[in-house]
């Protein structure tokens, strides 16, 4: 079965940082781009990042860029969100999921109907 699993989520401070893990299993994980995204509460699934395989295409949305970066670890069949700068409107559930092939283009990575397998999300709070 694909599995993703997303962790890492917690309680931060404002400006501060934090580390998300996406592992997967039950499928080749370097054959599939994939994707960040987050839902606060009271709104729509937002594309945050996605990373394509073997990584050379990397999207970020506006809100993020520069302070979010994502990477893939190919020998582990995981995928990081460094978040750093954080602010309370990234306050959010955040999910991985598997794209639908290996290499997004700019106008469909943040859809997530180009994704087919999603994992439970971990939740994130930036508060004082």
């Amino acid at each position: 079965d694909v599995q993703l699993q997303a962790c890492g989520g917690g309680l931060v401070q404002p400006g501060g940082s934090l580390r998300l893990s996406c592992a997967t299993s039950g499928f080749s994980f370097d054959a599939y781009a994939i994707g960040w995204f987050r839902q606060a509460p009271g709104k729509g699934r937002e594309g945050v990042s996605c990373i394509s395989s073997p990584g050379g295409r990397i999207y970020y949305a506006n809100s993020v860029k520069g302070r979010f970066t994502v990477s893939r670890e190919n020998a582990k069949d995981t995928v990081y969100l460094q978040m750093n700068s954080l602010k309370p409107e990234d306050t959010a559930v955040y999910y991985c999921a598997r794209f639908l092939g290996s290499y997004p283009i700019a106008g469909l990575w943040a859809s997530p109907s180009q994704y087919d397998s999603w994992g439970q999300g971990t939740e994130l709070t930036v508060s004082s």
